[in-house]
Parts: structure tokens; sequence; C-alpha cells
């Protein structure tokens, strides 16, 4: 039996980018009868995001205001459960996740019985020419020391939102997903419920166009946070702290 897979794709000021982002998606489903199905979580974006969705018919949920990428995400996987979804994929909107390497995430969640698998750009660093930059690359590996020693796990892209899960995650993570920090954040949470995490090596582009959400000077504050938000994690958290 084919597994229904959706793809929810956060959105917030993506005029620039979501119509491509759409299209590459539905071609490549017609190039290889993949069925890939999209919502999009428009974020109380205040362009010309929401028209666009409309006007091309793209599968989405309007949000009022803007809930950040957590709670956008988390809507996603609300939809996901209520929708009966057998794997949710969150993919960015902004052009720097490729469709191609999806069916690399799906396999690796079912061959190696995994419950979440990441998309790495650090695990074979020839797979992606695109590294983010140094600063950040150095905030990230500061927080897989810290995850490492938090939960015995090495996660190496550890801000990644290139990441698929199975029916259980999604079923977790549409009841509770932390607003702040969320990638890091929900690795270490599921880490802690004994769910089993794999990575897996994928190229990314740099954005086509828009802004990203974490500016440059947010990059020292947000390591800072994260830092203390993981050490100060225990294991029934449920993302209060």
């Amino acid at each position: 039996m084919k597994k229904k897979v959706l793809l929810i794709i956060p959105a917030y000021n993506e005029e620039k980018n979501i119509l491509k982002t759409w299209e590459t998606i539905l071609d490549y489903n017609q190039k290889n009868k993949t069925n890939y199905e999209v919502i999009v979580i428009n974020d109380g974006s205040t362009d010309k995001t929401e028209d666009i969705l409309v006007e091309h018919e793209i599968p989405h949920v309007r949000l009022l205001t803007n809930l950040g990428i957590g709670g956008a995400v988390q809507t996603g996987y609300k939809y996901a459960y209520q929708h009966h979804y057998d794997v949710a994929i969150q993919y960015d909107g902004d052009g720097q996740h490729d469709v191609r390497y999806i069916e690399k995430l799906l396999n690796e969640l079912e061959n190696e019985k995994a419950d979440m698998v990441i998309g790495s750009r650090f695990i074979d660093k020839k797979e992606s020419a695109f590294q983010s930059s140094a600063a950040r690359r150095i905030g990230i590996q500061c927080i897989s020391w810290v995850i490492k020693q938090k939960t015995g796990k090495k996660v190496f892209d550890t801000t990644s939102g290139f990441r698929a899960v199975n029916q259980k995650l999604i079923q977790e993570f549409s009841k509770m997903y932390p607003t702040e920090y969320p990638e890091p954040i929900s690795t270490v949470y599921a880490l802690n419920k004994k769910y089993k995490i794999k990575e897996v090596p994928v190229s990314m582009n740099e954005r086509r166009g828009g802004k990203s959400s974490i500016h440059t000077w947010k990059k020292v504050y947000y390591m800072i946070n994260v830092l203390l938000t993981i050490l100060l994690m225990k294991k029934g958290d449920k993302y209060d702290a």
C-alpha cells in the first residue's frame, strides 16, 4: 500500500517564492509518478502570498495572525493528523529544499524504521554546496554538542527544517510542538521520548528571495537561548520550558 505523504510548507511573506515552490513539486510529481500532497500554512502574511495561493488554487490554511514557524508547522501537523497521513515532511517555501531528496528521506524512514529522518547538509559535505554562513555553522555545531551531551545522540544538522516523520510523531507533534527554536527543541523532545532519529545527506539551496526569519542581530541571541532551553529540558517536558 502506498503511503500518504504530506508536505507541510510554512509561509510568511513568501510572494517571491511560493508559486515556484508549488510548481516545482507539481512538475516532480508528474515526471516521477509520485503523489506528494501539499498544505501551505500561510502564517499571517502581509504581502501577496494569500492572493497567490488563492489564484493558483494551492491547498493552504490561512492563519489570521503570525504564529511564528513553530505555530505554523504545528498547524500543519494538526492537518496531517486529522487527515490521516502516513508521513509528514516539513518543507520550506523559500526554495531552499530540493524535492528530489524526498524519496531519500522516505526510504530511510521505512528501511531503517526511523521515526524521524532529517535532511542534513553536514554528514556528507560533498552533497550540498550550500553550507550556510560560518557563524551559523559554528552555532549549529554548538547546538549539536549540547544535544549529544543531553541525549547521547549526535545530530549534525540541528536546525534543518527538511525532515520527515511517521504517524507516531505526527500525532505527537499535532498535540505539542515548540513555538521557540522548533527544530532543535523538537529533536531533543523526540530523543528524550526514545523515538529513533536518522540523518541523510541532502543538498540545499540559498533562498531565492525574501528574508530569513533569523536575522544577523538575532543569531547570538538565538544560539544562547536554544542552548539554555536544551540544557534545562527534562525528559517529561512538554515545551513549557
